[in-house]
């Protein structure tokens, strides 16, 4: 099912700042070369993170799921100064691809990365957190959003994204293993009264939660 209009999707990105040159590279050069450039953040999603971010500002990130590094950078960005994002990728090559790519920004020194399963990697991290990003495997959800939660700070904010899995939660019944995986995180969030949320539609979903 397509779920966001191309037109809309190319009008919003028209009347929204552009990314700077190192994101518009990240984003040519995955499109480019990546197998699945589809699971990159577009550029309308990475500015709305980078908006947030600028909002918060955070001192401590999680990113869980780093892919080629762009949504981390569009995190970096709302960083106070000394603050500190913590980044997490299962998979060696696309984590050397991210390492690259924080190099060449000045937030490079801002930005930790670490190569592995996050839900050992997490409960290693001495961490306060004021925004964490979860945008892993969708069978994981319910997980890292248990393992992380208390570590989140009152009124932390966990973004939480493909919360619609290409509309496949709108399907009667919901047939596919990913899609099964994100409507039981999606009634979990919701059940859960230590946190309230709101889901956005923007491009495939993204669930803004804030801890009570």
């Amino acid at each position: 099912m397509q779920i966001v209009n191309e037109n809309i999707e190319k009008y919003a990105e028209q009347y929204s700042s552009a990314p700077d040159a190192l994101l518009q590279k990240i984003i040519d050069d995955t499109y480019a070369t990546h197998p699945h450039a589809h699971l990159l953040s577009g550029a309308v999603q990475g500015k709305l993170l980078q908006m947030i971010s600028c909002m918060i500002k955070p001192l401590s990130v999680l990113e869980i799921g780093t892919f080629t590094g762009f949504s981390a950078l569009c995190l970096a960005k709302g960083l106070q100064p000394g603050g500190i994002l913590h980044t997490i990728e299962l998979r060696e090559e696309d984590a050397a691809i991210a390492a690259n790519n924080f190099k060449q920004s000045e937030y490079n020194h801002q930005i930790k990365l670490h190569v592995g399963d996050a839900k050992t990697i997490i409960n290693t991290l001495a961490e306060t957190w004021d925004l964490i990003f979860i945008d892993a495997d969708k069978t994981g959800y319910i997980d890292y959003y248990e393992l992380t939660l208390p570590q989140l700070k009152k009124n932390g904010f966990i973004l939480a994204d493909n919360v619609l899995f290409h509309g496949q939660v709108l399907d009667e019944p919901i047939t596919g293993k990913n899609a099964k995986a994100i409507q039981q995180f999606n009634e979990h969030v919701a059940q859960d009264s230590k946190t309230e949320q709101v889901m956005l539609s923007i491009r495939d979903g993204i669930t803004f939660i804030r801890k009570l």
